[in-house]
């Protein structure tokens, strides 16, 4: 079975509030929230993936000091195995908006296991709720 490695980071507000984004209609698992991030390129490592699709979804600009590794998920997908390191950045320059035409929405830590989000996402929730509470 084939290894997708894929970075996602929750980005998180003053308030304490973590930004999700929907998938788009048209892409696999559409309709479900997930965290921002995307597939680590060949020769690319996981915080040079967060910076480039930090800043192509949601037009902003990340330092990689302000990334801090939280954990991560392993799950299993009939076509493939992925692998997703989950970061936490508090800290961007610029104002996350829609750059693909994505919803996105900040949503209480507590309130994640309210939204569908893909099955690789959901083992990352309660970390989110004992950092962030």
């Amino acid at each position: 079975m084939r290894l997708l490695l894929v970075v996602a980071v929750a980005l998180v507000d003053t308030d304490g509030r973590v930004l999700v984004s929907e998938r788009p209609p048209g892409k696999q698992l559409a309709g479900l929230w997930e965290f921002p991030g995307g597939k680590v390129e060949p020769g690319e490592r996981p915080e040079e993936t967060l910076i480039r699709e930090l800043h192509e979804e949601l037009g902003i600009a990340v330092e990689e000091p302000c990334l801090a590794p939280l954990t991560f998920a392993s799950h299993a997908y009939p076509e493939f195995h992925l692998l997703m390191p989950l970061y936490v950045c508090r800290r961007w320059t610029g104002t996350p908006r829609p750059m693909e035409g994505q919803a996105l929405k900040w949503v209480r830590p507590k309130s994640l296991r309210d939204i569908p989000m893909p099955p690789a996402d959901e083992p990352l929730i309660p970390y989110l709720i004992d950092l962030l509470g």
